[in-house]
């Protein structure tokens, strides 16, 4: 499989390859999307859902990663979450990275002051690839996820402030080099 990854807006064209993307991928994996995503009823409601921007990456044509950016309401309507889920046959070959490198983008374009992500505290991989973007340990949630077998993890939550580090990196030019 190519490396060469195509992102695109989830759209109703997207419905049936990504809900078969999410039913491939372990149980751990699929709670990253912290959306139902083993009904296809479900994934079909993502596009009644206006607020958040959602997108698919591809590579040869298959579904091999999907990222969102949930915006906040109310008094944290300038935070948006990002939720990334990368296929386990391609990860680390940056497929991850250009993702979350593409939501940071649509987050700052969408105004967002702030973004964030949770990731389970042994994920050292994916908490690299976030602090290379520009994330920082912000939380620490102490035996917040509990996997089927009933272990606990603690969960870490990582921000990027994009009003202050987009800034920083877009003068340097490291924007650009986040695609």
């Amino acid at each position: 499989m190519s490396d060469t990854i195509e992102i695109t807006l989830f759209s109703a064209a997207d419905v049936d390859d990504v809900w078969a993307f999410f039913q491939r991928l372990p149980e751990g994996d699929r709670t990253f999307a912290k959306e139902p995503v083993t009904e296809l009823t479900s994934v079909l409601g993502w596009l009644d859902d206006a607020r958040a921007m959602r997108f698919v990456g591809r590579a040869d044509g298959d579904v091999v990663g999907y990222v969102a950016v949930i915006p906040g309401v109310g008094w944290s309507r300038h935070v948006g979450e990002l939720r990334l889920v990368v296929d386990p046959a391609v990860r680390r070959r940056g497929i991850g990275q250009r993702l979350a490198s593409h939501a940071l983008r649509i987050a700052v374009e969408a105004s967002l002051t702030k973004v964030v992500v949770e990731v389970v505290a042994v994920q050292d991989s994916t908490i690299a690839l976030f602090t290379r973007l520009g994330f920082r340990a912000e939380a620490l949630l102490e035996d917040q996820v509990q996997d089927p077998a009933g272990n606990y993890s603690d969960l870490i939550v990582l921000a990027n402030r994009t009003d202050a580090d987009w800034g920083v990196l877009a003068t340097v030019g490291l924007d650009e080099q986040l695609d």
